[in-house]
């Protein structure tokens, strides 16, 4: 494992100084460290000015918006933990190896208040500085965690007070017909396939978001929105 990991991107570095694991060093271009007052507050470590050539190839990309951190490594939640919880709100994602979707699932669950994001260990994107770039931060502040067979651990972690549920599409039960506001489980499965059929069987209920238009389906970080949403106020808040 990596002493320490990459993060670019003005928001997901603010995040990463406002989060629990520590920043180790902090590159920034002239233009972003005299027009974001926050780098101007930050102790430690100390901002380093460095050319947009420099940033752009330590962030192997341009899409640093001029700013570059290293930090701990990210540290992983333990699923079981997750589910131990009173009613926890979990989104448990089937093989989405997309970055930037996984990103986007982790800012919808930081905002929705979800318990934590569940990734199988293998063909599921896992955090990256790409990953953190896609969640503005959120991946920060959200617990994330690996199972090595997701269908088992689902089995394993389904109680009379922890129900799940399949995102599958138009074939479910309507979200609103849908008792969500107890303990929840998610799954979503990656976009054009859905849910691989272990995972499929595990599930209590298949639960769908109403489509008034004329696409088949929503990306899986916009489905997982509208469900964690929609639990969120099934429980009152």
């Amino acid at each position: 494992m990596s002493a320490r990991e990459l993060v670019y991107g003005r928001r997901p570095v603010r995040e990463a100084l406002r989060g629990p694991r520590e920043v180790l060093e902090l590159w920034a271009s002239e233009r972003a460290a005299q027009s974001e007052e926050w780098l101007r507050e930050v102790e430690r470590p100390r901002v380093q000015t460095k050319l947009e050539r420099d940033l752009s190839e330590a962030a192997g990309t341009r899409d640093h918006q001029g700013v570059v951190a290293w930090c701990e490594p990210f540290r992983y939640a333990d699923a079981f933990e997750l589910a131990a919880g009173e009613a926890p709100l979990l989104a448990c994602l089937d093989q989405v190896s997309d970055p930037r979707n996984l990103g986007a699932v982790l800012r919808s669950a930081e905002g929705a208040g979800a318990t934590g994001v569940v990734v199988p260990a293998h063909g599921s994107a896992h955090v990256t500085a790409a990953v953190c770039r896609s969640s503005a931060g959120a991946v920060e502040h959200v617990p994330v965690a690996v199972v090595t067979n997701l269908a088992r651990y689902l089995e394993e972690i389904k109680r009379a007070d922890l129900w799940i549920a399949g995102a599958t599409g138009e074939t479910g039960t309507p979200m609103w017909q849908a008792d969500l506001s107890g303990g929840i489980a998610f799954v979503f499965g990656a976009e054009g396939k859905g849910l691989r059929p272990l995972v499929r069987r595990t599930c209590d209920l298949e639960v769908s978001i109403p489509q008034l238009g004329r696409v088949e389906s929503l990306n899986v970080s916009v489905a997982a929105a509208v469900l964690l949403y929609e639990a969120r106020r099934q429980r009152g808040v």
